[in-house]
């Protein structure tokens, strides 16, 4: 997810739990309670169509195993919540949330998979840093951090679009599901653009949420 969806806009005073059958996983840092999106506080992900340095040479897929690493934790859980949290401008709510009183994004971070989002929060440095003292996930190898690998795509994203500050594409599926995909998306470079199909394109996530697009989901439902 783009660095923007960090900014916030107003206080939700509702805090969301649920069994199982309500849990879907977005993708390495995004998770839906009973409807309800929450982005996890404190921490980035790798996006899914990201590859990761592998120790020895190489690479591997820390996107999804971002994705795997999420739904280990949630799916195995009786009970997972998400505290009081903030609205970011995409409709998300950036809260701590928990799985049978494991903090996740607290294991994201000690398991590899996911960095500490330091430019928001610091809550989960200690945490990152006993991730990297063992080279866990991420950590095996120097890597690309989500955040430049979201900038380097976007920045390449450009020549495909109409308006090169405008690459996310508004895809309509054949359920008729409104679904944006940006520049780091798995699936950006084969998905097509039919502006007589009803589809288009975005500048930002915010202005694909606004207009009633969606992100894709990466992972399952359970």
């Amino acid at each position: 997810m783009f660095v923007l969806r960090w900014l916030v806009a107003t206080m939700v005073l509702t805090i969301g739990s649920a069994f199982a059958a309500d849990i879907l996983v977005i993708d390495g840092d995004t998770i839906e309670l009973g409807g309800t999106r929450y982005g996890i506080h404190g921490i980035d992900a790798p996006e899914p169509g990201q590859q990761c340095e592998r120790v020895g040479g190489g690479t591997w897929n820390c996107g999804a195993a971002a994705v795997v690493a999420l739904e280990q934790i949630v799916f195995a859980a009786a009970d997972v919540r998400c505290d009081t949290g903030k609205l970011d401008e995409y409709g998300r709510i950036i809260a701590v949330c928990w799985a049978d009183g494991v903090d996740i994004g607290q294991e994201l971070v000690r398991r590899g998979a996911a960095w500490a989002f330091v430019k928001f929060a610091n809550d989960y440095v200690a945490d990152e840093g006993i991730a990297r003292a063992a080279r866990a996930g991420v950590w095996q190898a120097q890597t690309e951090a989500p955040w430049e690998f979201r900038e380097r795509r976007w920045s390449a994203s450009g020549n495909e679009a109409p308006d090169p500050n405008c690459p996310i594409k508004g895809n309509i599926n054949n359920q008729g599901e409104h679904i944006y995909h940006p520049p780091w998306s798995p699936v950006y470079g084969r998905t097509r653009i039919s502006l007589e199909k009803g589809e288009r394109w975005f500048c930002n996530e915010g202005e694909a949420v606004a207009a009633g697009w969606r992100p894709a989901y990466w992972g399952r439902r359970d």
